[in-house]
């Protein structure tokens, strides 16, 4: 799939998380879905012209500037909207905060998003691509199991991705 919707390099693209990457493939879907339903709606338009024998007036000029306007204000919402969304789901290092614990040392903070919007697939999808990141079997194992957000973020889910985990010692 082609993003063209922002403006990303190769590396941006890499570096986006899972929930990036899906909220950056939905705007996409939906900025191919106008660009389809623009030129359906002009060619509509020019036929309805054609056929009542209005073509030399500025009626489709004029109606294909009106839909060229409404395309780009909806292309506009719809990237800002992306932008914001991504902004939500990015850690940033000044909140030292990533994971949604208050970081004030009694809760504790998670190296990856912790987002409960998602489902239950997407969010074990995330915690164990963070732990598959960490090179050493046991040092993984041992984090995950001291891992409280883990636990809580993940429901059912944790256990299974502890017997997952526990496959590679």
């Amino acid at each position: 799939m082609t993003f063209d919707i922002i403006d990303l390099t190769e590396e941006d693209i890499l570096a986006l998380s899972t929930v990036q990457m899906r909220l950056l493939r939905t705007a996409q879907k939906e900025k191919n879905e106008l660009i389809y339903q623009l030129a359906r709606d002009k060619q509509t338009f020019y036929n309805i012209v054609v056929s009542d024998g209005m073509l030399n007036s500025n009626l489709y000029e004029d109606k294909c500037d009106e839909l060229d306007e409404e395309y780009e204000r909806q292309l506009a919402i719809l990237k800002d909207d992306l932008i914001y969304n991504m902004s939500l789901n990015v850690p940033t290092a000044d909140d030292d905060d990533p994971g949604g614990g208050s970081g004030d040392g009694d809760d504790p903070v998670a190296g990856y998003i912790v987002d409960y919007s998602l489902s239950y697939l997407d969010r074990y999808q995330i915690v164990r691509n963070y732990y598959m990141s960490i090179s050493d079997p046991a040092e993984r194992l041992a984090n995950y199991t001291a891992d409280t957000i883990a636990q809580a973020y993940l429901g059912q889910y944790y256990n299974t991705l502890y017997n997952v985990l526990s496959q590679y010692i």
